[in-house]
């Protein structure tokens, strides 16, 4: 099963730089500030049997963030044009929230350029048994024949 969500894509363009030395030193500044594919922002769940999978096919870099009931479970950081999992999800129903962007803050906790916000309608189960466990793949891009809506949300909403 595969969830899906419409997100519109932005380009953003590159300031001018007034020689090249500036723009290698704004490149290095750029490229240290931005997480990893993957890299895992915030973990407060206890290990589960659980995977899942984020494809993003956007020009954008995301966040996906699990709460369960009213508490952020984790959040992952999926660089655009990639794919990370989390493999440890703990068995539960997940509320599943998204925020793309540019120039991710750590500090803050959110995209500095071209933010959106957005949730899955639909949650996610995960179950674990004693021969088998839930594997969701989510795609932040518009995906032929997908089976999932989101709905805006705002940023004051998103679970930090």
């Amino acid at each position: 099963m595969i969830l899906t969500s419409a997100l519109l894509t932005g380009y953003a363009a590159a300031p001018a730089a007034a020689s090249v030395q500036e723009s290698a030193t704004v490149s290095q500044v750029t490229a240290a500030a931005r997480p990893g594919n993957g890299k895992v922002l915030s973990d407060r769940i206890s290990g589960g049997e659980g995977i899942l999978k984020i494809k993003n096919g956007t020009g954008k870099d995301g966040v996906v963030t699990l709460v369960r009931g009213k508490s952020k479970a984790f959040s992952l950081y999926v660089r655009a044009k990639s794919t990370a999992s989390f493999k440890r999800v703990d068995d539960g129903t997940y509320t599943v929230y998204f925020t793309t962007g540019y120039r991710y803050s750590t500090s803050k906790r959110k995209f500095t350029k071209s933010a959106s916000y957005q949730r899955f309608t639909d949650r996610l189960r995960f179950n674990t048994t004693s021969t088998s466990s839930t594997i969701w793949t989510l795609t932040l891009n518009p995906v032929k024949g997908g089976n999932a809506r989101t709905t805006g949300v705002n940023p004051k909403d998103f679970p930090k």
